[in-house]
């Protein structure tokens, strides 16, 4: 029988729901949240990335203020920019968007952004914070994975939870969350990560199964025993000459093969992509209340 579709697209629109309904009540009172995103460099699947966070601040409310930077724009002037928006009133969250070219210091520029306005939760202050078990904003795709297994009425609480994966952007931060004693989570975590031995051993054991190794399809069926759930992170493209541009977007799961073990299962795309940008929505209004006092 084939497994459950775990829909992010739709559990994302739900969030989206109830942040626009927030919005709206501080709108009431003049007070309007606001996300600066910078683009630098030419990266198509950058600026896509960012297009589309732009449009899901618009659809909720939020005020949006997308910067793009030439490829051959200096580290000074990506800091000064920071400063430029920790220092703006209108602006409460600040993303820079992941990859920066390569000539440009990107822990660099993260450290420059004012922890208050990290929505993205890549600050070492906020790193800490969220080590320590007193997260301020917690990374966005882990919160949003958090959000989708909670929701899609998968609660990680007292299973086993197997990260493919040890990645700052996902894998690491994710299993601390996930060991976190809360609603949310208070799972047991194991990270398997290239130094593994018999990465499929692990993955057979676990309840639920998290793959964000960055390896296409590296997933199959029979790593996973029947009923788990699992999510797919990953996004890879492949060659596909059946598609109009010779390529397609796949995950790090063997869709087709697991889709036949697994209990339930998010899809590429149409997964974890719409939560990651739903979480960054729910950190830019969290952070907006907590400039105004509000929390």
């Amino acid at each position: 029988m084939p497994a459950e579709i775990i829909s992010g697209k739709k559990i994302s629109e739900e969030i989206k729901a109830e942040i626009k309904s927030e919005v709206s009540i501080l709108r009431a009172r003049g007070i309007i949240p606001g996300l600066a995103a910078v683009l630098a460099g030419d990266n198509p699947a950058s600026a896509l990335y960012v297009k589309m966070k732009a449009k899901a601040c618009e659809e909720v409310g939020i005020y949006s203020d997308v910067i793009a930077k030439d490829r051959s724009c200096g580290q000074s002037e990506i800091l000064d920019l920071i400063d430029e928006l920790n220092a703006r009133d209108d602006i409460d969250g600040i993303l820079v968007q992941s990859p920066l070219p390569d000539h440009l210091d990107e822990a660099a520029v993260t450290f420059e952004i004012d922890p208050g306005k990290d929505v993205d939760g890549l600050h070492p202050v906020n790193a800490g914070l969220l080590l320590a078990g007193r997260p301020a904003f917690e990374p966005a795709t882990p919160l949003g994975i958090l959000e989708l297994l909670d929701r899609s009425g998968h609660n990680p609480g007292g299973k086993s939870v197997v990260i493919l994966g040890r990645g700052r952007l996902v894998g690491r931060p994710l299993a601390v969350m996930l060991a976190h004693k809360s609603s949310k989570a208070n799972a047991t975590v194991t990270v398997c990560h290239t130094g593994t031995k018999d990465i499929a051993w692990h993955t057979r054991n676990a309840d639920i199964v998290i793959a964000a190794m960055g390896k296409a399809r590296f997933l199959t069926g029979d790593m996973i025993r029947p009923g788990a759930v699992v999510i797919d992170v990953g996004t890879n493209q492949i060659d596909d000459p059946a598609h109009l541009r010779g390529k397609r977007v796949v995950g790090d799961v063997d869709f087709e093969s697991v889709n036949e073990v697994a209990g339930a299962l998010t899809p590429v795309p149409g997964g974890v992509g719409p939560m990651t940008i739903a979480s960054l929505l729910q950190n830019t209004l969290k952070a907006c209340r907590r400039r105004h006092n509000l929390d």
